[in-house]
């Protein structure tokens, strides 16, 4: 099923998917997770996917991000198909180009917020000036310098989340991946974490969230549904900078 297509050339594209299904085997049951999905995604866009619990929008996400591969279909970013990728070049891509935030905000406890942020820059091999520098800056961007000795226990949920946030824009990728990102949080901390991801899609960065929390309509350029595994289009919301 295909999502409504973006009018913009390919060089404006940053995901593709392409006729993407994945299904599962076990015992005697195929599940068709999702089913012959294609989908575009604009650089700087603000995509929400929205769906019930077991509609296949996780799947969809990990299959995006290179979390997971299709049973069909490809997905290609920035240009590259990314589905014929070994595991080195993957590893590459996930720490380079594409940074992701859980419902479970995945924060390692003994570490402080600046330290949980700076682990990435780290990771990525960035000189100590370097990660002194992008630490303090995300931590300004998501409104926690002064929390930043606190470790995760010492901080709020949505504190939480932003420090998931800075953490996964530590290496400047140009595409987020939010799955659930306001799933344990209330619903007002959840539309500040939602007014957060708007402010980073508009920084440039592409954004696409997995969401069955309502506030997220009021926050996003395009949203499209799945239900058992299919892609729809979402009527009533549109971008205002790009064509749908």
């Amino acid at each position: 099923m295909e999502a409504p297509m973006i009018n913009t050339s390919n060089a404006d594209l940053i995901v593709e998917v392409r006729n993407v299904s994945r299904e599962f085997h076990t015992a005697n049951v195929t599940v068709h997770a999702v089913q012959d999905v294609t989908l575009q995604v604009a650089r700087g866009e603000f995509l929400a996917i929205i769906g019930r619990s077991g509609s296949g929008k996780t799947t969809l996400l990990n299959i995006t991000a290179g979390l997971d591969k299709p049973t069909n279909g490809t997905v290609l970013i920035d240009g590259e198909d990314i589905t014929r990728y070994g595991d080195s070049e993957m590893t590459g891509l996930r720490r380079h180009k594409i940074g992701f935030v859980f419902q479970s905000f995945g924060l390692l406890p003994l570490l402080s917020a600046s330290e949980n942020i700076e682990l990435a820059l780290r990771i990525a091999g960035a000189s100590f000036r370097e990660r002194s520098r992008r630490t303090k800056e995300l931590l300004e961007l998501v409104d926690l310098g002064p929390r930043a000795s606190h470790r995760p226990y010492e901080l709020s949920g949505g504190e939480q989340q932003r420090v998931a946030v800075a953490r996964a824009l530590a290496n400047e990728p140009p595409l987020l991946i939010a799955d659930e990102p306001t799933g344990e949080l209330d619903s007002t901390t959840g539309a500040q974490i939602f007014q957060l991801l708007r402010d980073v899609a508009t920084s440039g960065v592409t954004v696409i969230t997995a969401t069955h929390d309502p506030f997220v309509i009021e926050h996003v350029d395009r949203v499209v549904e799945m239900a058992d595994g299919v892609l729809t289009p979402r009527r009533g919301v549109q971008s205002s900078r790009i064509g749908l």
